[in-house]
């Protein structure tokens, strides 16, 4: 079967589909991954079929708009501001999402295109079904992944993720009316399409481990916790010489990312980081990401974009920003991490973390000071408990395979 892979947002967002789509492809489907132009390179490496969107995120990010947001001054006018950099964005990809999925037999549609994905394959009668990187859906047992890590209790919790939902839907509802004309549907509202892929029980697999995030109890059976999709990596990926030669100079490095997170001034969050790696006497492999982070000097090296797989091992600790790609690679290989939780589903993985042992407290990347780094780092690096409960919890995360119930699954769609 032919199946479209439709995704859009951050490298984050877009790299552990390749796995799942390398995983499709060995099964005996045709699979293109529909996103931005920018990523596909990783579809070439997972040796999957691409399909490129218009809108650079990266670019949105270095407009005027994206530049506001990187100055936000707290959580909730960052929140409002990147929908709305979505938003804008998101109108302009309609012809791509359409064109794709007319070549498609099966629609796997990420969370935040849920709306726009529904819509496609009500209009082109394909059987389609929801793959997430987070817990969206309401429980009574935790608040929204992308809003708090405090539970308002089992009501509050359940009107907080609709609410979530309703935003999420808001950003793709000029496209998913765009594709309704095109597609000669009559016009519905958000809320009423939103009811309908309830009804109609939409299946939603969901990418991550539920030794991480346990499957709430009140989901419908629909809603399944089937594992990581780890981003494809080449046979023989492996580290540049720099990088080895880095890694053979000393001891274990720590680890220091922000991937996609938008920082209103790198070179001072460089500074910072730089001197807490000093004060706890230990080395730091420092990468760029989006956001410019840069660390200068012969303890420090700063990096491009690394396959996670190849580097995390060999590290003595992970300092990121609680993503939901950086915090499963840490988590699979094994090292303890100091998470840096900024907007969005960040903090809820950096709870995660320290529920689970693996990280101290988080240190929340818009109050950091090299002294809370430092105390966090020499904290997850001098007591072993905390290697020992990442290196037997990455030991049990590498034995699931998350791909092979979404595959059954698209075998059951594309019989249905």
């Amino acid at each position: 079967m032919r199946v479209a892979l439709l995704t859009a947002g951050s490298r984050g967002d877009v790299a552990p589909y390749t796995g799942l789509g390398h995983a499709l492809e060995r099964a005996g489907h045709r699979v293109t991954l529909v996103t931005h132009a920018r990523f596909e390179p990783l579809a070439g490496d997972a040796g999957i079929g691409f399909h490129p969107l218009p809108v650079d995120p990266r670019a949105e990010l270095d407009s005027a708009r994206g530049r506001a947001l990187k100055r936000s001054g707290n959580d909730a006018v960052q929140r409002a501001r990147g929908f709305a950099l979505a938003r804008q964005g998101a109108g302009r990809m309609a012809d791509g999402f359409l064109s794709a999925a007319q070549e498609a037999d099966v629609l796997l549609v990420s969370s935040s295109l849920q709306l726009v994905g529904h819509t496609l394959a009500e209009g082109l009668r394909l059987p389609a079904m929801g793959v997430y990187l987070q817990p969206l859906h309401a429980t009574r047992e935790f608040a929204p992944s992308v809003m708090s890590t405090r539970s308002w209790g089992p009501v509050g919790n359940r009107i907080a993720a609709r609410a979530v939902n309703v935003a999420i839907d808001a950003v793709y509802s000029g496209t998913a009316r765009t594709l309704r004309t095109r597609l000669d549907l009559p016009p519905r509202s958000t809320r009423t399409a939103r009811r309908t892929r309830e009804r109609q029980r939409w299946p939603v697999r969901h990418g991550f481990s539920p030794l991480v995030v346990p499957r709430p109890r009140d989901w419908r059976p629909e809603l399944t916790v089937d594992g990581y999709w780890w981003p494809y990596d080449p046979p023989g990926a492996g580290l540049p010489p720099h990088v080895e030669d880095f890694l053979a100079a000393g001891p274990p490095p720590v680890f220091v990312g922000l991937g996609s997170i938008p920082v209103p001034d790198p070179a001072r969050l460089g500074v910072t980081v730089v001197r807490a790696l000093r004060a706890a006497g230990l080395r730091g492999v420092v990468q760029r990401g989006w956001s410019g982070l840069e660390a200068d000097g012969d303890d420090m090296l700063t990096v491009d974009e690394l396959p996670h797989a190849a580097l995390f091992p060999r590290t003595a600790a992970v300092v990121h920003h609680a993503g939901a790609g950086t915090t499963a690679a840490a988590l699979r290989a094994g090292v303890p991490a100091v998470p840096l939780p900024l907007q969005l589903d960040t903090a809820f993985w950096a709870a995660r973390l320290t529920a689970l042992g693996v990280a101290p407290r988080a240190v929340p990347l818009r109050h950091i000071t090299a002294h809370a780094l430092s105390a966090a780092l020499l904290q997850v690096t001098t007591d072993p408990s905390y290697r020992d409960r990442a290196r037997a919890l990455g030991a049990r995360i590498r034995a699931e395979d998350g791909t092979a119930p979404v595959v059954t699954a698209v075998d059951r769609l594309a019989g249905a």
